[in-house]
């Protein structure tokens, strides 16, 4: 029985000094998994990875501008809850019309967060969107995941997991 490739570390059939040479191997991650945005004073917040987004989306609310250079707005990092809410202001990188999932196009915020994901840290442009009926409060899109990740649409949670006290307050215990 042949073995499944390995994605920790470099395809064995790249020729020695090809154009992948210099390339890590991709790091695997699930459909689902626990991001942490430090810089955000957000530990933990649950994401879902999708390839079908061109720009990752975080859930934010009260969002207020000063005239298009910086943005304040709120987190709520947990699903289903209001509690525990985080001000942040950041720099407006663009506004810009995104077409979301059900057609409907909307202007956002872009701006740009250090997200780490599955042992990585990988900078994203991130767009603001209030995600209060959505199943996860942020999304990571296909710019994020280019830099270096590899979906596995069957597994959750290859990154690893945030303590159990953590899981079970996203869930309101």
């Amino acid at each position: 029985m042949t073995q499944p490739p390995s994605y920790t570390s470099a395809p064995q059939s790249a020729p020695p000094g090809g154009p992948d040479a210099d390339r890590p191997a991709p790091t695997l991650v699930g459909w689902r998994e626990w991001v942490r945005l430090p810089d955000l004073d957000v530990p933990w917040i649950k994401a879902k990875i999708d390839t079908g987004a061109r720009t990752s989306s975080l859930h934010a609310f009260d969002l207020d501008d000063d005239g298009g250079r910086r943005v304040r707005f709120s987190i709520h990092p947990w699903q289903g809850s209001d509690e525990d809410p985080t001000q942040v202001e950041l720099d407006v990188l663009d506004l810009r019309e995104v077409r979301s999932s059900s057609g409907h196009v909307e202007e956002r915020y872009v701006v740009m967060i250090d997200l780490h994901l599955a042992g990585r840290v990988v900078p994203a442009e991130v767009t603001l969107s209030r995600r209060d009926e959505m199943g996860f409060r942020m999304l990571v899109g296909r710019e994020a995941l280019a830099q270096g990740f590899l979906v596995d649409s069957s597994a959750s949670y290859l990154g690893g997991r945030p303590p159990v006290r953590v899981r079970r307050r996203n869930r309101g215990r």
